[in-house]
């Protein structure tokens, strides 16, 4: 090695050891920071000869990001703060979307919420923080960054390969984040900012105060970093959806379609009865809804780390973290039912094997078109809470132990609090719908001579129009808790090409509880429908409020629909449906709310414990030009499952798509299970010269079901509409994605921050989880029965069977490409693009893999010199397939492209103030989603809006 790439190399050291926390050092074996791996000697005595030099700002946080990913210990890229306790962007996953191979998905409001790394979905990717794993709110692994301010963070590391001594667990990717360090700057600092912001759609506002400050004390042996983030805002997401599916007739031609999904008879344009050749497959609208979802976002966050450092040797810092995110949604929505049924649908026009335009006319109550008001909410308030503490002895000049415990939990408790709630007009009409790409059309005009756009627009209806009708209130509890400990040592050899020596012990022990709160497996739900509805106006005059129009609703849409709502909150529908007990019911008895209330469900319950123990033992090698690693991590992992099932005794007909089912009393389900695998690493970085490095890479790595995966539940709620499904939510034996994985890197940093890098990868992934379709099965359901018992179909009442496997196997491949550069003249810019190519093999049938983007690019300009700072960066994720075979082989619903343009600009008044301006989504774009492409196919729209953040932050 050179004497000029040591010396940089040691004051890269020192500056990274007060950048990473020590309490990523017993799992993060490639943020290694106790010694220089190439010089041999401890760091702590090159930080006594060196001073440490911060650099703040957007140059300074891509500086250090791409000396992390030079001096990484495999294929890596990171980002780091601009300054203390400031993110690049203000939620943590819109940060990473700028790194080379990483897409997001967003939740309401256009806010990053899961990331992908390589294409790869969010199942193969982990994240820990200061190398704790996580626990997540969902049913999966895959982490919301949603709960975490990014004001809380200090760094992340994207690694896209892998080491013996990284928690196992990731085939995409494992992102660790990092928090400050009190040492990271001796003595007292700290920061204060106020942000305001402003959505120019919804024209809502909202705004954040957040603070760090740190010190140290004792000649510099004990520090205190302590941080608080208050953050409240309004979104706004205009939705359109498909929820209940398209129709397609059966195609005897077609083995994964040969029942079809129609549920009122096959479409039948010529009106004969029977399934016509040219009647197979046809595709026509079963359900939609357009409407808006509104939500008010508020964040809490305390982190704080002590640390103290008696002597060179001895390390020992406690932290903690405490996060809640209070976020309720309320959607208002217009739903529309159009399902064929004989007679339904008249004036049919076909193009391509699609309904494109139909009229519906038919005086029949349950045959017209029954417009309905659909209230959608979702109570998510999750506390997230991280608590460690880690030491580091350095037993000698050798050997260095370190230790590290932790607790890590999350909590959402929403059990029959969510609710779907649908409001049917009760009038007679005369309806069109037809489709143009995009979402869908509807109009009616009543017999009364109102029409439904300008009625709803003028006021025209009321709660004498409407009946009660779907009454879904549900929700789950979810508790995960996650004990994590780890030894691991580390000697220096520094003969035969072997520098050091590391070992270690992990582990973890993970128990996640589900318990569902719904009223569908008691007919609650449907408890005021058909036979039973109830008119709104003899409800009272409270539950329906008055008509309100949204700010620029729909405003890109040129489709016909109703642009204003009537609404009504689901606390005020309760309390008149309270104030009706006791009045007769149709059904037999009275009414009583008591009967339609949320229950515990146990079939979709669950409670799954974990325990891995992980040993690992991996040698440093280098040599004259050359550095790299190998080592082998032992990993097993003890699952325990329970769950619970129930027969269904009989399924009761009430009236056209709507049915009940009833249940058998529910028994509990065990399941056990456990596997042991060796993961092997290989890591090899040749430096060509100073400033061109080749990088290579072998792994075989991991990652494990969805603990929902790994339960055995059911679900046969689809009952109640009329689609006999049973879907399966896993079970204990479902083995982890495995991947033989390569990575070749090729790196060349031509100047001061600057790159420019290629690198091409290839993963074979056993073991893939994938979904089996099992049309026409026989589960033991008699045949349906009227409300009086008597049957109505003959023989078996035949389900449709979806579950979890474990598929054959996946290949994914692709490259990565990036270039990085700045100029003196303040002026910068940065560009990504990976590219990957990905299949599948379920019984030798090939599938595209699901959650796969085939590309994904970033480019990014900057400027930043005196007291000004700008920039702009567009992020884009092609197209990709979200969910296979939803209307038969070959019919994959899929995400349309879609590029997300952030901006900022800031001033420093002086060294104390800063004034910045950022915009978010300034192309305005929305998310879309279709089957196979098809504009006529709609699946999903989701628009964000602009979104302006005004800011001021002071630092002492």
């Amino acid at each position: 090695m050179t004497p000029a790439r040591l010396h940089r190399k040691t004051l890269f050291c020192s500056i990274a050891l007060a950048l990473l926390p020590s309490a990523a050092f017993a799992q993060q074996a490639g943020a290694d920071t106790t010694a220089d791996p190439q010089a041999g000697q401890p760091a702590a005595e090159s930080i006594e000869s060196l001073d440490t030099v911060i650099v703040t700002g957007v140059r300074g946080s891509l500086a250090r990001a791409t000396e992390l990913k030079r001096e990484s210990s495999t294929v890596q890229d990171s980002i780091s703060a601009l300054e203390l306790g400031k993110f690049p962007d203000d939620n943590v996953a819109d940060s990473l979307s700028h790194i080379t191979g990483v897409s997001i998905s967003r939740t309401a409001g256009g806010e990053g919420q899961k990331v992908s790394v390589r294409g790869l979905g969010p199942e193969y990717t982990l994240t820990t923080f200061n190398g704790r794993i996580l626990a997540t709110d969902g049913a999966g692994r895959d982490f919301a960054y949603d709960v975490l301010p990014a004001d809380v963070i200090s760094g992340a590391d994207v690694i896209k390969g892998a080491q013996a001594s990284l928690t196992e667990g990731a085939i995409g990717g494992l992102i660790n984040l990092r928090s400050a360090s009190p040492f990271d700057q001796a003595g007292q600092h700290g920061v204060v900012r106020l942000e305001g912001d402003r959505n120019l759609m919804s024209e809502q506002n909202g705004g954040k105060l957040s603070a760090a400050y740190s010190n140290t004390f004792a000649d510099d042996t004990f520090g205190v970093l302590l941080g608080v983030v208050y953050g409240r805002r309004k979104d706004r997401t205009d939705v359109a959806g498909n929820d209940g599916g398209w129709s397609r007739n059966a195609d005897p031609t077609d083995e994964s379609w040969l029942w079809g999904n129609t549920w009122g008879g096959h479409i039948d344009p010529n009106g004969n009865g029977v399934l016509d050749e040219e009647e197979y497959g046809l595709i026509g609208p079963g359900q939609f809804r357009i409407g808006s979802i509104l939500e008010e976002k508020k964040r809490k966050a305390f982190s704080a780390k002590l640390e103290w450092r008696p002597s060179d040797s001895v390390k020992i810092s406690v932290d903690g973290l405490k996060t809640r995110l209070d976020s309720p949604q309320v959607g208002y929505q217009q739903s529309y039912y159009p399902l064929f049924a004989p007679g339904r649908w008249s004036n049919m026009t076909i193009d391509n094997g699609i309904v494109t335009d139909f009229t519906m006319d038919n005086p029949d109550p349950e045959l017209r078109l029954n417009p309905e008001l659909l209230n959608q909410t979702e109570y998510r308030v999750v506390d997230t809470d991280l608590y460690g503490v880690n030491g580091e002895w350095k037993v000698n000049d050798d050997f260095t132990v370190t230790a590290d415990l932790y607790r890590s939990t999350s909590s959402r408790y929403s059990g029959g609090q969510d609710s779907y709630v649908v409001l049917r007009m009760a009038r007679p009409n005369t309806a069109r719908i037809w489709l143009d790409g995009g979402i869908p059309n509807v109009d009616a005009d009543f017999d009364d001579g109102r029409n439904l756009i300008d009625g709803l627009a003028n006021g025209e209806f009321g709660p004498s129009d409407f009946n009660t009708h779907y009454f879904s209130l549900a929700g789950d509890n979810i508790d995960d808790r996650i004990n994590g400990g780890s030894v691991a040592g580390e000697l220096y050899v520094g003969e035969l090409g072997i520098e050091r020596l590391k070992f270690g012990f992990n582990r973890t022990d993970r128990r996640k509880a589900r318990d569902l709160v719904n009223n569908a497996l008691n007919g609650g739900a449907d408890y005021y429908s058909s036979g039973n509805a109830i008119n709104v106006g003899d409800l009272g005059g409270s539950v329906l409020s008055d008509t309100f129009n949204l700010p620029n609703f729909m405003s890109g849409v040129s489709s016909v629909f109703p642009r204003s709502f009537l609404g009504f909150d689901v606390p005020g529908y309760i309390a008149a449906l309270r104030a009706y007990d006791g009045n007769p019911r149709p059904g037999g008895g009275t009414y009583d709310y008591a009967a339609a209330a949320p229950v515990w469900n146990p079939l979709q319950s669950y409670r799954v414990s974990e325990k891995t123990n992980a040993a690992y033992i991996e040698l440093d090698l280098a040599g004259d030009r050359w550095e790299g690693n190998a080592g082998l991590r032992l990993v097993k992992t003890q699952t325990t499952a329970q769950a619970w099932d129930a027969k269904i005794l009989s399924i009761v007909e009430f009236g056209a798509f709507n049915y009940s089912a009833v249940y058998d009393e529910p028994s509990s389900v065990y399941q056990e299970a456990e596997y042991t695998y060796a993961l092997p690493t290989a890591n090899f970085t040749w430096h060509f010269t100073d400033e061109l490095q080749l990088r290579l890479g072998a792994a075989k790595t991991m990652a494990r079901p969805a603990v929902s995966q790994l339960a055995p539940t059911n679900t046969t709620e689809s009952v109640s509409w009329g689609e006999f499904t049973q879907i399966y939510g896993g079970n204990a034996e479902l083995k982890p994605y495995t991947a033989r994985q390569g990575d070749v890197s090729l790196e060349w940093y031509f100047s001061e921050n600057s790159i420019a890098n290629f690198a091409v990868f290839h993963k074979r992934i056993e073991n893939q989880i994938t979904t089996s379709w099992e049309p026409g099965q026989d589960i033991g359901v008699g045949p349906i029965v009227d409300t009086d018992g008597n049957p109505i179909t003959d023989g078996p009442t035949l389900f449709n069977v979806m579950r979890p496997i474990n598929g054959d196997y996946a290949k994914v491949r692709g490259f990565e490409a990036g270039l990085q550069h700045f100029w003196d003249n303040g002026f910068g810019f940065r560009a990504q693009y990976t590219r990957n190519w990905s299949k599948s093999w379920v019984a030798d049938e090939e599938r595209p893999l699901e959650g796969i983007a085939p590309s994904v690019y970033s480019l990014g300009v900057m400027y930043e010199k005196g007291a000004w700072s700008a920039g702009a960066t567009a992020d884009h994720t092609d197209g990709f397939v979200t969910a296979i075979n939803v209307l038969g082989g070959g019919y994959n619903e899929q995400a349309d492209p879609i590029t997300w343009l952030t901006a900022h600009v800031s001033y420093n008044v002086n060294d104390d103030f800063t004034v910045s301006l950022e915009g978010s989504n300034l192309l305005d774009e929305e998310n879309t989603y279709s089957i196979n492409g098809n504009p006529l196919l709609s699946q999903g729209y989701y628009r964000y809006g602009r979104s302006l953040t005004l800011g001021l932050s002071y630092r002492f």
